[in-house]
């Protein structure tokens, strides 16, 4: 079996429906892994088929596009994978706030600096897909929305961003359905996995109309779908984990997780199988991007995903699973 592969919306883009998400990369908030294993990862991933890897200018300010860029160099040239990357909020705010103003969060120049620098630690000319890392519809009214809009035409004009695409604040894609109806922006990042089925109900139907290409983050819930995550479970020092599992967390999400593991099969064997495919199970998804930071984590999922999609019965069951819920830092 080998990848099958999915077209990125309108960008044309013909990508691995499995993609690498390189925010563990970045060497800072997510600990225990050293940049060796994460090298080896990519380079397995390589081997495997993936042909999509999507960075930000803000993992490790910059420690992960360089660390991709190193190991991705030769597939960049021969154009044998698709990178893309993302610009910071100035204000460095996670999630994007309605009532901050736009010329604190992107700034025409603040675009154009950000795609700089991204372009050097990547060692391109131009890159394949740049997004917003953050974004809220509010903006779009903003007096500053004009020049920023008008830099990223001209950033794209200039041949340093191809595609454009907007990365959505967490658990919210109700915030980015207005500015992702506009052509330049043909790209949707967005959380959602077994828990989390908010896109179904709207953005999954503009993907459906534009068409739009879907990149899907957090498959595994930041590891809770991993079914790894107990009460007992212990984080290494310092690792951004730690805050996001704190209090009684872990214990519900090891209740959720057994949960689910008792659905499983010959069919579907593992937990991370699991949410792994019901993230392709959807036609509206272009691609899913767990963080993998090991070459073990690679072959795994891989396998996973080459299974295909879920049977109408497993997805059936999974429906009473659902769980809405937002354990990201205010």
């Amino acid at each position: 079996m080998t990848l099958k592969t999915r077209i990125l919306g309108s960008t044309g883009y013909a990508v691995s429906e499995l993609g690498l998400g390189g925010w563990g990369l970045g060497a800072d908030m997510w600990r225990g892994v050293e940049d060796s294993q994460a090298r080896e990862a990519l380079r397995e991933a390589v081997d495997r088929g993936i042909t999509f890897f999507d960075t930000a200018l803000a993992y490790g300010n910059g420690h992960s596009e360089r660390l991709m860029g190193q190991v991705l160099k030769a597939e960049i040239r021969a154009n044998r994978v698709v990178l893309a990357t993302k610009v910071p909020p100035l204000n460095e705010e996670w999630p994007g706030r309605a009532g901050a103003p736009l010329a604190d969060v992107f700034p025409a120049r603040h675009l154009a600096a950000s795609t700089e620098h991204s372009l050097k630690n990547l060692g391109v000319e131009a890159l394949p897909l740049q997004q917003l890392h953050v974004w809220h519809d509010a903006w779009l009214t903003d007096p500053e929305w004009a020049a920023s809009y008008d830099r990223i035409v001209r950033l794209k004009q200039e041949g340093k961003v191809l595609h454009w695409g907007i990365s959505i604040n967490d658990h919210a894609p109700e915030t980015a359905l207005r500015v992702l109806e506009d052509p330049i922006f043909e790209t949707a990042q967005v959380i959602y996995n077994i828990y989390d089925r908010s896109p179904e109900r709207a953005l999954f139907e503009l993907a459906r109309t534009k068409p739009l290409g879907v990149i899907v983050r957090v498959p595994f819930d930041e590891g809770a779908l991993t079914g790894q995550i107990r009460s007992t479970t212990v984080f290494p020092a310092g690792d951004w984990r730690e805050e996001y599992f704190s209090g009684d967390r872990r214990a519900e999400a090891g209740r959720r997780a057994q949960a689910l593991e008792r659905l499983l099969d010959d069919q579907v064997q593992t937990l991370p199988e699991l949410a792994l495919r019901f993230c392709l199970s959807s036609p509206a998804v272009a691609t899913v991007i767990p963080g993998m930071r090991r070459a073990a984590h690679v072959r795994q999922n891989v396998a996973a995903a080459e299974k295909g999609r879920l049977a109408a019965g497993m997805l059936a069951q999974l429906e009473a699973h659902a769980w809405e819920k937002n354990w990201y830092p205010a």
